[in-house]
């Protein structure tokens, strides 16, 4: 198996630097291979602007005419082409991040905002009666998996369904799902440490059996069943979900995951 690790934390001392540590060693030892994108390490540059494009960008800026244009001419910044290369030889992709403000790191999310480009991760596919382009299921990262591993300060009664920060699938999904899923990534369970604010060096033990259960199951987890677009759930091209599909009491994210 081949892993890319997208690594997310200033702090090479912290709980996240420690876990990204234990996936390398984990599953080098296990026979697999393993790259590591560190995007405070690296300096990664977290805002999306004309620059990324050179003389593919347009006046005023177009996103996303730009982006593909400038990754159909192979002229995209050799930083983003870099990690676009990477993503197209890992057969997994781990996200080592804590939840800040309910969400990644700004410099994940610019990750996401520069690399993700269009004709790369989205804009692709055909557009007909029966399809709305390859998305959600399909797309060019189709074949790969993706795991989430998320420190969360708050205990984990907080991330429950009556909990007050809601639950920690409802705040991840547009992770899940809007932005791995989209371009045709299959989304592994997450792996969530919750309560990491006042976590002491005595639980560390515990973490890392967990971690490295989960890291050595990895080829074996089942995906979240997330519906895919093109394949009958949906109508074309409204998108909306065919009436009598949904699972009895699944609302809202619920209704997009097979029962």
């Amino acid at each position: 198996m081949k892993t890319l690790i997208v690594y997310a934390h200033p702090e090479q001392k912290s709980l996240n630097s420690s876990l990204k540590d234990l996936a390398v060693t984990t599953l080098e030892s296990a026979g697999h291979d393993v790259l590591v994108s560190d995007l405070y390490a690296m300096n990664w540059k977290a805002v999306l602007d004309a620059a990324d494009f050179g003389a593919a960008a347009s006046s005023p800026l177009q996103i996303p005419g730009d982006s593909g244009r400038a990754f159909d001419a192979g002229i995209l910044t050799p930083d983003v082409r870099a990690e676009q290369e990477k993503l197209m030889w890992a057969d997994t992709i781990i996200f080592q991040f804590p939840l800040w403000w309910y969400a990644m790191p700004a410099i994940l999310k610019g990750w996401v905002d520069r690399v993700f480009t269009y004709h790369f991760a989205y804009g692709v596919g055909a557009h007909n009666d029966t399809q709305y382009g390859e998305r959600f299921g399909e797309g060019t990262l189709a074949g790969r998996r993706a795991l989430l591993s998320v420190t969360a300060g708050g205990p984990e009664a907080h991330y429950a369904e009556r909990g007050i920060n809601g639950p920690i699938d409802d705040l991840l999904f547009p992770i899940h799902h809007g932005i791995l899923y989209y371009p045709g990534i299959e989304v592994l369970p997450p792996f969530v440490l919750y309560g990491t604010d006042r976590m002491s060096a005595e639980n560390y033990p515990d973490v890392v059996k967990a971690w490295t259960d989960r890291l050595l199951t990895l080829d074996s987890t089942e995906p979240i069943a997330f519906r895919k677009q093109n394949f009958g759930d949906y109508e074309i091209p409204s998108l909306h979900l065919k009436e009598g599909l949904e699972a009895a009491g699944r609302t809202g994210f619920g209704l997009h995951v097979r029962a």
